[in-house]
């Protein structure tokens, strides 16, 4: 590949619901470029993005891909990211990258939740955009119908720089609105026709939207438009660009990926209208901790980002790096700004799917790759000079759903961390903990389908067998009432014996364990005060209903006795944990369980499903807010045993609209019938 300057470099997202065909058309770009040979496809598990064994088995993209191509003098790195919601967070890595997304719309199934989501978010932060409206060759799918339902939703700033000849299994062609041209597609090939009659008025009247909106971005320009003078390609190339940057206009191109229909159309509307790295007015998702955003300029000194992280079991860790400005160089003495180490890469390349394509030097605005920096991380910022700024971390989206996994042997189970750390250093969202209550090994992430695709990576990737294994509640045990017992412990087997006696009193406290003492006159001496409360302590592991931990208590060591010779610490340990199981048995025990704050995120249309199901769950609803979005932000409580799939079932319930963080609240008694169940269920497993 050969050298490109910054303003030759155009990075795209792609964007859009799972399944409207981003891979494909990945593919298709690719082929068109003559970056490959021929074009895959996901059926034959054989496309240059999608190359690793779990995408290839779900025929689903699973972790993002830079896919260099080169199209008329420029570079364009195409970021193939998945459309599956589990994935968000590598759609927000893509999106942090590039200046423009590109959202791939399946005109077949119209606009789809995903489609909105990612048209809000990228709203959100002011992201140029262009549709590619896909599938165009499907049957009934009507043009005009489709960007109808466009205006509806995202309105009138959704502006059609083509029309198609024909329609759905009659699609033929696609018709250039600005050069007024028509061209007839027989696979990648194409070939100029005449614009039907019937079309033309049709044609200049689409034309007259678009220079309308481009007049509006510039006075001179929109002079030019009252006085009836005709804009130049440049004027129109500039009016575009300005309109995407502010937010005015989105352009969109009909096609379809899988016959190359208008493909080469977007690939000349990426080059032309979208913004370079360097444009000021670009979207840049790298800022510094402090001072201004900085404009990609390959004149100053480097910084680079490393956005995105892959761990290959035989190559090593790929680090892919955005370089936001100046220029690295082969053998160039690097620093990470985060740990201050000097960096030696192995290797410099451009990623291309699985492919390496070596390169001396990575410049401004650029995507290139560092293989083998082990201590090198997401988010890491790169320099030449130690005293450089670094950039903030991007924020990653929060856990929702937890599963629990187990080895199926010994030699897994030494594999298993260091291959989840691996695993957790391609996909931040993706999180691993080991329970030290319960002792589980923990996954947690953003959906079942990850969870599951990171349980079969273990296995693929690096030879770890796990299952699923049932998660544990942490239950606790607490009292309600009061009770005073003795702990007495006597053993005499010959020789010197064992002998501790207390009299404890126990009583309810907010939270937590507390000891104290009020023993008078010597009955229990002062250096046996830490061994009673020792084996107070050790005996709150394990509560007499079902054998969860016990807070909440207060243990007053008020009276006891003492042999002179017999009486030690062991004794009065002992001592202690048989009055602890008397007393919290004779003090009311209850059962607690984990409540969780819940801040649910829904469409108006769904809050009634929600609402009921939340009472459900034994859930309590707290109030209701609407946020700037106009989506409806429910504040609820509900167990934690209730609500451990709710990712799933909230997925569900409004077809992927509606999201949800939850934290930690506090442990409240469980219900008596539900207890019940919960002991027996304890009793069993012991």
């Amino acid at each position: 590949m050969k050298k490109y300057n910054t303003e030759q470099i155009r990075n795209l997202a792609f964007v859009g619901h799972s399944g409207a065909g981003k891979t494909t058309l990945a593919e298709a770009l690719l082929y068109l470029t003559h970056a490959t040979e021929r074009m895959g496809r996901i059926e034959d598990k054989n496309t240059v993005s999608d190359f690793d064994p779990e995408e290839q088995a779900r025929r689903i993209s699973i972790g993002l891909s830079v896919l260099p191509v080169e199209w008329k003098d420029y570079k364009i790195n195409l970021l193939d990211a998945p459309g599956y919601f589990d994935f968000a967070s590598e759609v927000l890595v893509s999106l942090r990258a590039a200046e423009a997304a590109l959202m791939v719309i399946d005109a077949s199934a119209g606009i789809e939740v995903g489609s909105e989501i990612y048209w809000n978010y990228t709203e959100k932060i002011h992201l140029p955009r262009i549709i590619f409206l896909n599938k165009m060759d499907k049957p009934n799918v009507d043009f005009n119908v489709q960007v109808s339902n466009l205006h509806q939703q995202f309105g009138k700033k959704v502006i059609p720089l083509t029309l198609t000849l024909g329609a759905g299994e009659d699609f033929e062609g696609i018709i250039d609105i600005i050069d007024k041209k028509a061209f007839r597609y027989d696979g990648f090939k194409k070939t100029e026709v005449e614009i039907p009659e019937i079309r033309k008025a049709e044609v200049d009247a689409a034309y007259d939207e678009i220079v309308e909106v481009i007049a509006m971005t510039d006075d001179t320009l929109m002079n030019k438009f009252f006085e009836g003078e005709s804009f130049t390609h440049e004027e129109i190339a500039e009016g575009m660009t300005a309109a995407m940057l502010d937010g005015s206009a989105v352009p969109l191109i009909a096609g379809c990926a899988t016959t190359g229909a208008g493909l080469d159309l977007l690939m000349d509307a990426i080059v032309k209208y979208m913004p370079a790295p360097n444009d000021s007015r670009a979207h840049s998702g790298f800022r510094p901790e402090e001072g201004d955003p900085v404009v990609m300029d390959p004149t100053q000194p480097l910084r680079a980002v490393v956005f995105k992280t892959v761990v290959d079991p035989f190559v090593g860790k790929v680090s892919l790096v955005k370089v936001v400005s100046g220029t690295v160089k082969k053998g160039d003495a690097l620093i990470s700004l985060r740990t201050g180490e000097s960096l030696k890469p192995a290797g410099m390349f451009y990623e291309r799917g699985k492919e390496h394509l070596d390169t001396d030097e990575i410049t401004a605005g650029d995507i290139g790759a560092f293989s083998k920096l082990e201590k090198l991380s997401t988010g890491d910022t790169i320099a030449t000079n130690a005293d450089a700024i670094p950039f903030k971390h991007v924020k990653t989206p929060e856990p929702t759903l937890t599963f629990a996994i187990q080895a199926d042997s010994k030699n897994d189970d030494d594999k298993l961390s260091p291959s989840l750390n691996k695993l957790q250093e391609e996909d931040p969202s993706f999180k691993v903990e080991r329970n030290k209550e319960t002792n589980q090994m923990l996954l947690r992430g953003q959906g079942n389908v990850q969870l599951e695709a990171m349980m079969n990576k273990l296995k693929t990737k690096y030879g770890v067998n796990v299952h699923r294994i049932p998660l544990i509640i942490p239950y606790r045990e607490t009292i309600r009432g009061k009770s005073d017992v003795q702990g007495r412990h006597k053993k005499q087997s010959g020789g010197a014996g064992q002998f501790g006696d207390v009299f404890i009193r126990f009583e309810p406290i907010p939270d937590g364990f507390e000891f104290a003492e009020e023993v008078f006159g010597g009955s229990v001496p002062k250096n046996y005060f830490p061994a009673v409360e020792k084996g107070l302590e050790e005996s709150l592991s394990k509560g007499p209903l079902a054998g969860y931990p016990v807070t909440g208590l207060k243990a007053t060591l008020y009276d006891g006795s003492y042999h002179p010779v017999d009486s030690n610490e062991m004794a009065f340990k002992i001592a202690a944990s048989i009055a602890f199981k008397k007393g919290v048995e004779a003090a009311d025990p209850v059962l607690l369980e984990p409540v969780m704050t819940l801040k649910i995120t829904i469409p108006d249309e769904y809050l009634g499903d929600v609402m009921g199901d939340m009472n459900k769950r034994r859930g309590r609803i707290l109030g209701m807010e609407q946020d700037e979005d106009g989506n409806q932000v429910v504040n609820a409580e509900a167990p934690y045993a209730e609500v451990q799939e709710y990712a799933i079932d909230l997925r569900s319930m409004t077809q992927g609209r509606g999201s949800f963080t939850s934290e930690f609240k506090s442990y409240e008694q469980v219900p008596h019938e539900i207890a019940e169940k919960v002991i027996e269920e304890a009793h069993k497993e012991e």
